[in-house]
């Protein structure tokens, strides 16, 4: 099976070693998205702000693989601090419908650049 790399310009472009998400037959593999603009590539204020900022990148690459969120069969979020969890829970049904994938939140000490959240995403095309 080929693999088919998924990059947009309405997401943050790669900061390292990896594509925005890789598509192999019909899962989407997406990368962790953090609460960049992806225009200026400046970290959005505050958390949340930051939440919005995950779900509309991770949105963008969904749409340049011709995918929603809907799609998603798994999240990973992780925060630097597991108060914010409901916040995460109150944004996140703004994005995905019933019914609801499954997901896993971890607390973190840190993530890249001093982002609060970072979220990564598995679509599923079936």
């Amino acid at each position: 099976m080929s693999r088919t790399i998924i990059a947009t310009p309405n997401a943050p472009a790669a900061i390292g070693t990896y594509s925005q998400a890789v598509q192999v037959g019909k899962t989407i593999y997406m990368s962790g998205q953090v609460g960049f603009d992806p225009v200026s590539m400046q970290l959005a204020e505050g958390i949340d702000a930051q939440i919005v900022r995950v779900f509309e990148n991770l949105k963008a690459v969904a749409a340049a693989a011709g995918a929603t969120l809907d799609d998603a069969v798994k999240f990973n979020i992780y925060l630097t601090d597991l108060a914010n969890f409901a916040k995460v829970n109150e944004v996140m049904a703004r994005y995905v419908g019933e019914p609801y994938p499954a997901r896993a939140a971890v607390g973190v000490k840190e993530l890249p650049r001093g982002a609060l959240v970072e979220a990564d995403a598995i679509l599923y095309l079936g």
